[in-house]
């Protein structure tokens, strides 16, 4: 590049490295079948990559499950845990009749605070 001058070139309008020598590895394309709305997506991977089973559809945010020939793989979710969800953490904390319990307590101080003309919604200012 010390042989180029930059004087009147543009400033990312083009870029002075040419692709001499440059060898590129070899790809293979890929078709992932989307399970919620069918779109077909052809991605490109490494020829030596191992192409992943599923895939996040472009279109919808699915499950796209790649596609072998004419069908597709079958994919085998049986090793996934279930998310846990705010109701099961719960559960683990507290049992059901505590839980009664906690909610009769804030049902009383609700009516109790409404029965006194007060607004829930409203914060005392001290």
């Amino acid at each position: 590049m010390a042989d180029r001058s930059l004087r009147g070139i543009r400033l990312g309008a083009q870029s002075l490295q040419s692709e001499e020598g440059v060898v590129f590895h070899e790809r293979t394309q890929h078709t992932y079948v989307c399970s919620v709305c069918g779109k077909e997506s052809t991605l490109t991977f490494a020829a030596d990559a191992e192409a992943p089973q599923t895939w996040e559809c472009r279109t919808c945010g699915g499950e796209a499950v790649l596609r072998v020939g004419d069908s597709t793989v079958t994919v085998d979710h049986s090793d996934q845990k279930a998310a846990r969800t705010h109701w099961d953490m719960l559960l683990e904390r507290r049992t059901i009749p505590e839980l009664e319990e906690l909610l009769e307590e804030r049902l009383a101080f609700i009516r109790e605070r409404r029965g006194a003309g007060q607004d829930v919604t409203k914060k005392k200012t001290a």
